[in-house]
């Protein structure tokens, strides 16, 4: 048991999984790639280092030049499951797995997911400026939105632009239904 222990230590210190005590070079080379796709380490955040613009990126291997430099910029205001995410940039991309979170700021893409459930692009509140969203939403059709109030798509893409937002996403829930999940990180907004 001792010696379980001290090769679990070991292997966390060298930012290995804890819950694998083994040495061989598979198990080794599996909690490495957790890391670089969103476990831990984070491109530019905290745990990345001091030397976060150096050497190996340690960001989704999707991610394209401008999303690492959004990414790194960024990090600490991001959430985890935008750092986690696959990044999609056209309407050819698509997740790799059924319930998979994706993340994307292509305006292209959004319009399709959207297209593709019949969603139109819509804002919330009470006397709200359909040129100026201050809330971005979408009305499905059959769920419900009476108190949603259409807007157009540059209207609503503006804004997202604007803000500089992340749309986080799924095409399909874990049992491989059409999913309207969405929400959108915004990383310059100021908690509190």
């Amino acid at each position: 048991m001792a010696q379980s222990t001290e090769t679990k230590e070991r292997s966390r210190s060298r930012g290995g999984s804890s819950s694998r005590s083994s040495g061989n070079s598979s198990s080794s080379r599996r909690s490495s790639d957790r890391s670089s796709n969103g476990g831990e380490a984070k491109a530019g955040g905290k745990d990345a280092g001091s030397n976060s613009g150096a050497g190996r990126s340690r960001t989704n291997p999707n991610t394209n030049a401008e999303d690492r430099k959004f990414l790194e910029r960024y990090a600490s205001k991001l959430s985890k499951s935008t750092q986690r995410a696959r990044w999609i940039h056209s309407n050819d991309e698509h997740a790799e797995r059924n319930g998979q979170t994706l993340a994307t700021r292509s305006g292209d893409v959004i319009r399709g997911w959207a297209d593709a459930r019949g969603g139109t692009p819509a804002t919330a509140g009470a006397n709200v400026d359909p040129e100026n969203p201050r809330t971005l939403r979408f009305d499905f059709p059959g769920f419900g939105g009476r108190n949603l109030v259409p807007v157009s798509w540059d209207a609503w893409l503006r804004t997202f632009e604007d803000r500089k937002l992340v749309f986080i996403y799924q095409e399909r829930k874990r049992d491989g239904n059409d999913s309207n999940f969405f929400r959108l990180d915004n990383p310059t907004r100021e908690d509190g």
